[in-house]
């Protein structure tokens, strides 16, 4: 039924955004301390705060995402490396 991999891929990922799209509730940025303290504060500085949690995610990500990128094509190109420098030495019995 299905030729190749890649539109099992597609299907899969666009049922899951179906998914996604269906059974969403609104995401809140916040701990139950945070949201404790800002109970009382206005609605703006409430936002303003989420949006400060949010921006406060880029630096890992902007950090990891490029070395996770760097690290998958490293595997793909190079399906046989195990990892291990080139002093290192196994002992076969």
């Amino acid at each position: 039924m299905w030729k190749t991999s890649r539109s099992r891929t597609l299907v899969f990922i666009a049922l899951m955004i179906g998914v996604v799209l269906l059974m969403h509730s609104p995401a809140v940025a916040q701990c139950s301390m945070c949201k404790a303290v800002l109970s009382n504060s206005n609605a703006r500085f409430i936002r303003n705060f989420n949006m400060g949690i949010l921006v406060l995610l880029l630096p890992p990500g902007s950090i990891f995402c490029p070395l996770f990128v760097v690290l998958e094509r490293d595997r793909t190109e190079n399906p046989g490396s195990t990892g291990e420098g080139p002093d290192s030495k196994t002992e076969e019995r």
